[in-house]
């Protein structure tokens, strides 16, 4: 797995040496493997950005060079790279064309949020199940962070939250996925 945050580095030229390190790593990787290994970067967003054009500052110059590095060895890789995002929008044309398996998944249907929610919350009436996995097109994920706030409600009051208390979690849940749909940058 690529750690951008561990590939990144505040030092000039640092950053396209440890890129240039990771994929001679998995090279050599893939040599000796007798089963090919996958190259695995997570939030690909991060570092399979839009390219930068024109006035350029510093970083920008930094993470194009970054940005070609892995255009380059995308072209020579023999083996398996896989990259995920939430921010499919935010990903450089370029990158796109790479990729010869493009997955989307999607939110769960009702019947399959319904079961999410019955197996994060035993104790949770089936018909107030269904009326979650209906009303609130989550994915599982987002159905975990209402059931956590739900737990550390319950903690600090003493006493497990009332189906109200669950809607006004599912409602503050929407509105933290809509920001996070926003691009959010310098």
């Amino acid at each position: 797995m690529a750690d951008v945050a561990k590939l990144k580095s505040m030092w000039v030229g640092e950053s396209e040496k440890n890129l240039k390190r990771l994929f001679a790593s998995y090279k050599k990787l893939v040599q000796d493997s007798s089963i090919t290994p996958i190259l695995l970067f997570n939030e690909a967003d991060a570092i399979f950005g839009i390219r930068k054009s024109g006035d350029e500052g510093a970083v920008d110059k930094m993470e194009n060079s970054l940005q070609n590095i892995i255009l380059q060895e995308m072209e020579d890789l023999k083996g398996i790279l896989i990259a995920t995002t939430n921010l499919t929008e935010n990903l450089d044309r370029a990158f796109e064309r790479r990729f010869l398996y493009k997955v989307k998944f999607n939110n769960p249907s009702a019947d399959v949020k319904c079961q999410i929610w019955n197996a994060m919350m035993p104790e949770l009436p089936e018909a107030d199940a269904h009326y979650l996995a209906e009303k609130f097109d989550f994915s599982g994920g987002q159905i975990e962070n209402v059931v956590r706030k739900k737990t550390i409600q319950a903690i600090l009051t003493g006493h497990e939250p009332e189906m109200e208390a669950l809607l006004t979690f599912c409602c503050e849940e929407m509105i933290g996925a809509r920001n996070q749909q926003r691009k959010i940058g310098f």
